[in-house]
Formats: structure tokens, sequence, C-alpha cells
């Protein structure tokens, strides 16, 4: 059986133009997009969550997984507690899961993922997003799903950035959005 590789493009590609611009010359918000997404979402009961907890720390090294609206990362694998009984590993490989213990579903053509760090990002976020990003209420680690101008996303804050995962129908449109917004602070595109 031939086995064909099907080349994923951004949705963001005609558009996605590097550079600096905006009204002033600093940097002070750069997007970096991450490609090639690897995304999984897995649900679980709560009957399992031991069992989940053992299979899932094999995979990420930890000892179990986050509190709700948190997120764990160790070796370049995070793992996000998006709700009470799911969770979203980014950067893995998928795991293998018996039925009983866990659902898995693949979600990584289905998310643009970007990143936005310099020091007005949290200034430009908060004309968008309706949560307060304020360190004390959404320090890092600590991950979302809010809405962007109607349309849900997912907000993850680590060390240095801010990420979006953007659903891919909407990222185009989102993206303007951000750049509009970015402009007047001076902005690069990574």
């Amino acid at each position: 059986m031939d086995k064909t590789t099907i080349e994923r493009t951004s949705a963001l590609e005609s558009h996605y133009i590097l550079g600096h611009f905006g009204d002033k010359s600093d940097s002070n918000i750069i997007f970096h997009e991450l490609r090639d997404l690897k995304l999984y979402q897995i649900a679980f009961w709560p009957s399992t969550l031991r069992n989940f907890e053992a299979h899932l720390s094999k995979i990420t090294h930890t000892n179990s997984i986050p509190d709700a609206n948190q997120s764990i990362i160790h070796n370049n694998i995070a793992v996000m507690r998006i709700e009470p009984l799911k969770v979203w590993l980014l950067g893995s490989e998928a795991p293998m899961f018996e039925p009983e213990e866990a659902v898995i579903l693949d979600i990584s053509h289905s998310r643009l993922h970007l990143q936005i760090s310099g020091p007005e990002t949290t200034t430009l976020l908060n004309s968008f997003l309706p949560i307060d990003l304020r360190e004390a209420a959404f320090p890092e680690g600590a991950v979302i799903s809010t809405s962007f101008h109607h349309v849900g996303i997912t907000l993850w804050r680590t060390t240095a950035e801010y990420n979006l995962f953007l659903p891919r129908g909407f990222a185009l449109s989102l993206w303007e959005l951000l750049l509009d917004g970015a402009a007047q602070f001076g902005y690069d595109v990574t």
C-alpha cells in the first residue's frame, strides 16, 4: 500500500510576511507561527484518572497531569488541562490508550499555533480577549479557552510568550485583527 504524505500548509500561507511593521521602529510585539503542529486532545473518565496519569507519565516523565487550566512542560512536551476531564498533548507523537482508559483525537490540522511575545503583548491581547491577563490572574503555565472576536480559541502562557491556538478556518481574520492592533506598537513577524 502506498503511503502518501500530505504536506500541511499554513492557514496564513500567503499572508505571513516576515519583517518589521507598524508605527514605531521598536519591536514591541513579536509574532511567530509554529508550524508542523503535533497536538492531541485526550479525554478520560474520573474512574480512569490514575491509570491515565500513569500511562501519560511514561511519555511526559511527570508524576501527574496538571490541575485544571494549568500546564506542565518537560523535554519540549506540554500537557495542558483544558477541561476537568480533557488534556491537550503538544509536541509528542500520539500515545496509545485502551478505549476504556481514554480517547484520543488528533487536532493538529485544525489549529494554527501562534506565539506572541514582547513588552506590549499583554496590552494587545487585552484589547481582544475578555480575560484578566495580569500575572496574578493568569500566571505562567495557565491555559484557558476563551473567545477572540466571537471565535473560540485556546490561550496558553509560557515563560516568555503567549501561545494562541486558533481554529484554522478563522485564523486569517484573527491574524489580520492582531496585526491591525499591533501596528500602533511596532511589531515583527519572524
